[in-house]
């Protein structure tokens, strides 16, 4: 496995970190006491606010952000580019993804969105590597 291959796998995981995050006051509470509903985990996540909104907000652009990525990375290797530069822009793409979240959950937006614009620019160099 590559570096950049496990960078995708690290990648499929912030999604799912990001709801931990936003559901985890939740937990252990009963859901008339506002714990988390796994009956309706999605209108109970649409109803949070403050840094709990972000951090679910943070987990569906990560969604959207996984596939030009592991699209990317895929390409790359494929069309034989050179693996330290695929691992180079895959390692980059994960700390920018992980900064992106950091900067969400403090509400940080101007910040939030450079590291956005840079780890979708990872993603799109990683076609034009080869």
């Amino acid at each position: 496995m590559t570096i950049a291959d496990a960078c995708i796998l690290v990648s499929c995981l912030l999604p799912i970190t990001c709801a931990l995050i936003a559901k985890s006051p939740g937990f252990g509470k009963r859901r008339r006491d506002g714990g988390f509903d796994n009956n309706n985990p999605r209108q109970w996540l649409a109803a949070l606010g403050g840094w709990q909104a972000r951090a679910n907000a943070a987990q569906q652009n990560s969604f959207e952000a996984l596939p030009l990525f592991i699209a990317g990375v895929l390409v790359a290797e494929r069309l034989q580019a050179m693996q330290s530069r695929v691992d180079m822009l895959a390692a980059a793409f994960v700390v920018l993804r992980v900064g992106y979240i950091g900067a969400y959950l403090a509400d940080r937006a101007s910040l939030r969105s450079l590291l956005w614009l840079g780890a979708i620019g990872a993603s799109v160099a990683l076609f034009f590597i080869a």
